[in-house]
């Protein structure tokens, strides 16, 4: 998968690889992430580093004090072009509040790539490298939906999602879980508008394992029937599932996730996590390194994966329990992909 991206990525560019190289000795690429902390930004400032190291290029690595940081991110975004950076990579905090400051970047004359996050709207930015998150969400959904069979007509689904700000990951994940499921969203570009009878509710757990958790505890209070979860990322799925097993649930109840971080993926293979959706972090950043240096060299901007409005860096469901029509690798083969 990962040779066919990189080849579909350089396919919408003009000049081969030794070429971006040789014009690279000065081209300084900023990478700007939510936090240094989460596994996530981690890997995808490794990614970042090995690209722009292969490529002779400058890497100069910015982030938030923690998630949700738009103020640390405007002044990244300031700092780089006052620096001269040719293209900045960023995972923005606030996909509204920080198009302003991305506006004044491109008027200077940088290349903006979101990773990870889309802008709201996505034309904010020159370009967008991400997993589909609706498929992400999609695939866990439909395993969801084929795992329980005729028991799906009686599901009790607890939603646990990252805030109420309609974040556009969120959203998409949400979105796309409950659409593989076979629940009508209503408007796809916001959560909790839904109606169907087999939503119990949503929760916000900002991310955290421990938001996880108290939005399961949340929605235990309101249903203790509840028989399936679908959680934003993976520590907040290890929370929920802590919530779960204090009430004596947590062999009854199905989780499924988004992420595919070592841990998560360990999760699934000890069965904490039913399923969930691998992304691939050091790839979005590397491929987002490689196009600044083509765009310093030609001024050629990257293209976006065809049919969609951004660059797709895949997506892989990982599950020990297969169903039949949902493609899917095991925890242990998982293993040799996470991050983190």
């Amino acid at each position: 998968m990962k040779s066919l991206l990189r080849k579909s990525m350089l396919a919408a560019m003009i000049a081969s690889l030794p070429m971006a190289q040789a014009a690279a000795e000065e081209v300084l690429v900023g990478l700007i992430t939510k936090t240094n902390t989460n596994p996530f930004f981690v890997k995808m400032k490794e990614g970042a580093q090995q690209s722009a190291d292969q490529l002779g290029a400058k890497l100069s690595s910015f982030s938030g004090r923690f998630d949700g940081d738009t103020d640390s991110q405007v002044q990244a975004i300031e700092n780089l072009v006052a620096a001269g950076a040719k293209g900045i990579l960023i995972t923005p905090s606030d996909p509204q509040a920080l198009a302003p400051a991305v506006k004044r970047a491109r008027d200077a004359g940088v290349l903006v790539i979101a990773l990870d996050t889309p802008f709201s709207p996505a034309s904010v930015a020159d370009a967008t490298f991400a997993t589909d998150n609706f498929k992400a969400g999609q695939l866990i959904g439909e395993w969801a939906k084929a795992k329980m069979g005729d028991d799906a007509k009686n599901a009790k689904i607890a939603l646990l999602d990252l805030s109420t700000a309609n974040v556009t990951v969120d959203v998409a994940r949400d979105q796309g879980f409950l659409t593989g499921f076979g629940i009508d969203t209503k408007n796809p570009s916001i959560n909790r508008d839904e109606d169907d009878a087999r939503i119990v509710g949503n929760d916000v757990t900002q991310g955290s394992e421990e938001g996880g958790r108290r939005a399961m505890e949340n929605l235990l209070q309101k249903d203790p029937e509840i028989n399936l979860v679908y959680t934003i990322n993976e520590p907040a799925a290890a929370g929920a599932y802590e919530a779960l097993k204090a009430v004596g649930r947590e062999d009854d109840v199905i989780i499924v996730s988004v992420d595919g971080g070592c841990p998560g993926v360990d999760n699934v293979g000890a069965g904490v996590i039913g399923a969930t959706s691998m992304q691939f972090p050091l790839r979005m950043a590397s491929l987002g390194v490689e196009a600044v240096v083509e765009y310093a060299k030609s001024g050629v901007k990257p293209g976006a994966t065809p049919g969609k409005a951004f660059f797709d860096t895949g997506v892989e469901l990982i599950t020990d329990e297969p169903v039949e029509g949902v493609e899917s690798s095991t925890a242990k083969e998982g293993k040799s992909k996470c991050w983190g």
